[in-house]
This record gives structure tokens, C-alpha cells and sequence, in this order.
């Protein structure tokens, strides 16, 4: 269970670094209030996974989804540039986060 509330944990900070940009610098109170409820439900998601997940591979695999559910928005949706150096590193973290799943036991 700790691995899918994990996964949750990180699509919810996937929508959070996709909320921050409408805040206009935390000026806009609604886009704020939803920037601050994602932020602490990621993290309120993640204390939970880490009741049954090693902290150090939680948190790694965690951010891991974040940078890469980022990235690929960022791509998809504002247009960010794909570079080979980018899409080597998003191989990397998505690497490291299978190879986490897959040598941790649960």
C-alpha cells in the first residue's frame, strides 16, 4: 500500500509545481490557496507512504516523479524545449525510480 500512496503522492506534487506559476507570485488568493493545499497534501501523502517505506527511497522516488511529471508538462503544455541532454536525464530519474521500486521490498 505504502508504494501506491507513494505514487499518489507524487501526482499530487506534479499538479502542485503545476499550480505555482498561477499564483503570480502568491499574489492571485485562490491560485494560492490551491498551490498551498496541493503542496501540504503531497507532503501529508508522502508522511503516510513513509510509514512503511525506507524515508531516504520514499523521498528519492517521490521528487523523482515530480521532476519528471514536470518536465514532461512543461514540454506538453508550455512548450519547454527537448534537448538530448534533457531527455537523457528524465531516463535517468525515471531508471532510478524503477530500479528503487524494484529492490525494495514490500
Amino acid at each position: 500500500m505504502g508504494w501506491a500512496v507513494l505514487g499518489l503522492a507524487g501526482l499530487v506534487e506534479i499538479a502542485f509545481s503545476q499550480s505555482i506559476r498561477p499564483t503570480e507570485n502568491f499574489t492571485r488568493p485562490l491560485p494560492t490557496l490551491a498551490c498551498f493545499a496541493l503542496g501540504a497534501l503531497s507532503i501529508y501523502l508522502l508522511s503516510h507512504a513513509m510509514r512503511t517505506l525506507p524515508v531516504g527511497t520514499a523521498y528519492a522516488v517521490f521528487t523523482g516523479i515530480g521532476a519528471v511529471g514536470a518536465i514532461a508538462l512543461g514540454v506538453v503544455v508550455q512548450k519547454d524545449p527537448v534537448t538530448a541532454g534533457r531527455a537523457a536525464a528524465l531516463g535517468l530519474i525515471i531508471a532510478g525510480i524503477v530500479l528503487a521500486r524494484a529492490t525494495n521490498p514490500e
